[in-house]
């Protein structure tokens, strides 16, 4: 009987015994020197209206046992990143309207305004190292430019946290006015380097936003895509991630 009462306790005081999370959620935001003012308010507010969305809502608490943890940063420089939300559990329409709250109140800093995508995705595997165990870690890197700062974005991926992390994207492009097969020229460009540079992990993916008035509509759309590759993913996506060899990645 003893040991039976005793199996019973270390059980329960396992970490599977526990809720854990499905899902580690980082935004990283660009603000960069081609990001003015105007277009940093679109992804702001952008991101602070897709929180709000009831259909990404519905997602994003479809399971309250295994909730989303969500953390946002905005980067720029090598030296530019900038926490807006910390490590945050997601368990009811509340805890979204208040960080559509903070989002809204943001303003932008000062700090150099180059492109450190590299540094950007060390910045989120230091934080994903943070949090909880979770079913999977998604860093989610938001641009309108190549990295032009610092080392390479394939550099910033090669510590043993992103063994374990999927990367996707959201190019930004520039909307030209009467211009559009020429955006459209530098739209592919930069979708072909973020496939090539930054995306990682298995069913990676890059979401294409035409302008930062697309903003809202593409972010919508990817963390839609994103919180179902999770729930269908389920506990061992982490597994399936570190079992891949660094070319499937």
């Amino acid at each position: 009987m003893f040991r039976v009462v005793l199996c019973m306790i270390l059980i329960l005081a396992s970490p599977a015994a526990h809720a854990a999370c499905r899902q580690a959620l980082v935004l990283a935001l660009d603000v960069s020197s081609s990001v003015d003012d105007a277009e940093y308010s679109l992804q702001m507010q952008g991101l602070a209206g897709v929180l709000s969305d009831p259909e990404v809502q519905d997602a994003l608490l479809a399971n309250p046992k295994n909730p989303v943890m969500l953390a946002i940063f905005e980067w720029a420089g090598r030296d530019d990143q900038r926490l807006i939300l910390g490590w945050t559990r997601l368990v009811s329409k509340a805890d979204l309207a208040g960080i559509s709250a903070i989002l809204m109140q943001q303003g932008r800093k000062g700090g150099t305004r180059s492109t450190a995508i590299g540094r950007a995705l060390t910045y989120a595997g230091d934080l994903l190292e943070q949090v909880p165990d979770c079913w999977q870690h998604t860093v989610d890197i938001s641009a309108d430019g190549k990295n032009n700062d610092g080392y390479r974005p394939k550099i910033g991926k090669q510590a043993a946290v992103f063994q374990h992390v999927v990367v996707n994207g959201l190019v930004i492009g520039k909307a030209f006015e009467n211009t559009s097969e020429i955006a459209g020229n530098v739209i592919a460009e930069l979708n072909a380097y973020f496939n090539q540079e930054i995306l990682h992990g298995p069913d990676a993916f890059v979401e294409t936003a035409l302008g930062f008035q697309d903003f809202a509509r593409a972010m919508k759309k990817k963390i839609l895509r994103e919180t179902s590759m999770a729930i269908a993913a389920g506990p061992g996506a982490r597994q399936l991630t570190a079992s891949l060899s660094p070319l499937e990645r």
